[in-house]
């Protein structure tokens, strides 16, 4: 692009809005015009209201900036925002931009569950955005909101998207191992965690359990046919600093062997609209062979954070298949995905 589009990241100093700025340090599309935050920490420069948990600098340019307040009065000109709010705030901020003509992209559930609100993964939905167009009729505004996934659904629905297309997906079993920078910073205390296991993340299972359904559901213009799948979820918080880790066992339709299992999860290609966005994912799914892999520490930045990676495929007793599926909660399962789904915006032409 010959000029850049000028975006906002809302909630800013947190852990999903740090790996915004990250990967929106010279993104070709988008330049980063105003950074915002809670009241406490409004008025001040970024690097003196955030506390930095990345590994990677701070850019001096998002340093530099002053934090503002996450309303239009505060975003500088920004078309774009990247909302990195928690759903008590997103439930107001959130529509209140898009009326005023802000296409909001989401990490936040509040708006998921709405019959005209894209639940994006553009690898494996991307006609879903769509709905774009009705939301806009539907609520008289010139903005949007789009969303993505819980961080958990995220890779589990990239891998399911490819096996119901090739052998239709009936009902799944999943557990998942989730990472700490899931809940946040300051997250989990430490003595709750290390030494442990934590067997319940409030909200996740229901959330697991359904939004496969929304994006591996069939578009139409007046909103989403949900897909006919049944799951059942376990969540667990582990302590992993990145990367969610989940072991499926899949009933499917037809009755493919591993080696068929195998070939479509690694050939899959995804909607063509959605394979040559900045940030689309290269491969969309990786196999891995090894008996141990995947592992977080190893695997989560596949394709840059944004590869979903598969492995352990093998027969399973009661179902059909089983596998396990890594990917980044906070870069494919959060920033990166919203990063994504604006792209998509841009190429439709529905900015």
């Amino acid at each position: 692009m010959q000029t850049h589009i000028p975006v906002a990241v809302l909630g800013a100093t947190g852990s999903v809005g740090q790996r915004f700025i990250s990967l929106l340090n010279d993104h070709p599309y988008f330049k980063v015009v105003a950074l915002t935050a809670s009241d406490r920490s409004i008025g001040k420069k970024y690097k003196d209201g955030c506390r930095w948990l990345l590994a990677e600098s701070m850019p001096d340019w998002a340093g530099n900036m002053v934090l503002t307040p996450s309303d239009k009065s505060g975003l500088n000109g920004a078309v774009i925002a990247f909302s990195a709010l928690p759903a008590s705030e997103a439930n107001t901020i959130e529509p209140e931009l898009a009326s005023q003509g802000i296409v909001l992209c989401s990490n936040a559930s509040s708006f998921r569950r709405d019959e005209d609100v894209p639940l994006l993964l553009p690898e494996v939905n991307a006609d879903h955005i769509g709905l774009i167009p009705l939301q806009r009729k539907n609520r008289n505004w010139r903005g949007a909101i789009l969303t993505n996934p819980n961080c958990t659904s995220t890779g589990l629905t990239v891998a399911l998207k490819a096996l119901d297309d090739a052998f239709g997906v009936e009902k799944i079993f999943a557990v998942s191992m989730q990472a700490l920078s899931g809940a946040g910073y300051p997250g989990i205390p430490s003595l709750d965690v290390i030494d442990n296991v934590i067997p319940n993340i409030g909200g996740e299972e229901e959330k697991v359990e359904w939004e496969p359904t929304k994006m591996l559901g069939k578009f139409n213009p007046s909103g989403i046919q949900l897909a006919p799948i049944k799951i059942s979820a376990h969540t667990n918080r582990v302590a992993v600093v990145d990367g969610h880790t989940v072991c499926a066992s899949v009933s499917l339709l037809s009755k493919p062997s591993v080696q068929d299992v195998q070939h479509i999860l690694a050939s899959y290609k995804g909607p063509q609209i959605a394979q040559n966005l900045p940030s689309s994912p290269d491969p969309v799914i990786l196999v891995r062979n090894e008996a141990d892999r995947p592992q977080p520490k190893l695997d989560r930045q596949t394709g840059k954070g944004m590869t979903t990676v598969v492995g352990r495929i093998r027969e399973d007793n009661l179902f059909n298949i089983k596998f396990v599926v890594l990917s980044h909660n906070t870069i494919r399962g959060a920033a990166g995905g919203s990063i994504f789904n604006a792209e998509l915006v841009i190429s439709q032409g529905l900015l």
